[in-house]
């Protein structure tokens, strides 16, 4: 006799998708009582030296539609170029910057904000100091792997000039899909995951 092996429904084929949501910002996806507010939510207080600027943006697919259902995180210096980190080595990080930050995009328009400083200037592996910018990581459906990329400043045209990461670009008219659009204190930064205006993406 045969024996009916009642074969399981298959789970949801969303790899990142909600579920992303639900492990690391559960008040945003109304689950409360797990944590007072979600992590990385706030990253200065009344007393965080530097200058206060916000960050704001999308993650677009290839069809030109924001993504709402994207995780965005980024990690930065704070404004004396110090990181928030037990590695670094160069003096003490302002105790009170967190130095990173995690938010989703908004279910209604997709949009990600960060409340933050400017980042001083920080060296690179070789000594030369690098333009001041913001490293972003990006997970959303079908994402297995987190994206990362950085956001340089409009007004920072010399600095970003000198910068050894920017140099190492080939085709150069792709080195202003790092550059946010804006001016202080706002700053824009769209993150296209495909197509003519694709992000330059880092393998870190």
């Amino acid at each position: 006799m045969v024996q009916d092996l009642g074969y399981l429904k298959e789970t949801a084929s969303q790899t990142a998708g909600p579920y992303v949501h639900i492990g690391l910002t559960p008040n945003f996806c109304g689950i409360s009582g797990i944590y007072e507010t979600d992590l990385g939510s706030s990253m200065v207080n009344d007393r965080t030296l530097g200058q206060r600027i916000t960050v704001t943006g999308r993650v677009i697919d290839g069809a030109g539609m924001p993504l709402k259902d994207a995780l965005v995180e980024i990690w930065q210096a704070d404004a004396a170029g110090l990181y928030h980190s037990p590695s670094e080595t160069r003096g003490s990080a302002d105790p009170n910057f967190a130095g990173w930050g995690r938010c989703p995009t908004s279910a209604e328009d997709g949009v990600f904000v960060f409340e933050t400083v400017k980042p001083g200037r920080v060296p690179f592996r070789d000594g030369r100091l690098m333009a001041p910018h913001i490293t972003f990581w990006i997970v959303a459906r079908g994402i297995n792997i987190g994206l990362h990329t950085r956001m340089y400043f409009p007004d920072e045209a010399a600095a970003n000039g000198e910068d050894p990461l920017l140099a190492k670009i080939e085709h150069r008219d792709r080195v202003e899909t790092l550059v946010a659009a804006g001016e202080s204190p706002v700053y824009v930064f769209d993150i296209h995951l495909q197509g003519e205006k694709e992000t330059v993406f880092l393998d870190i």
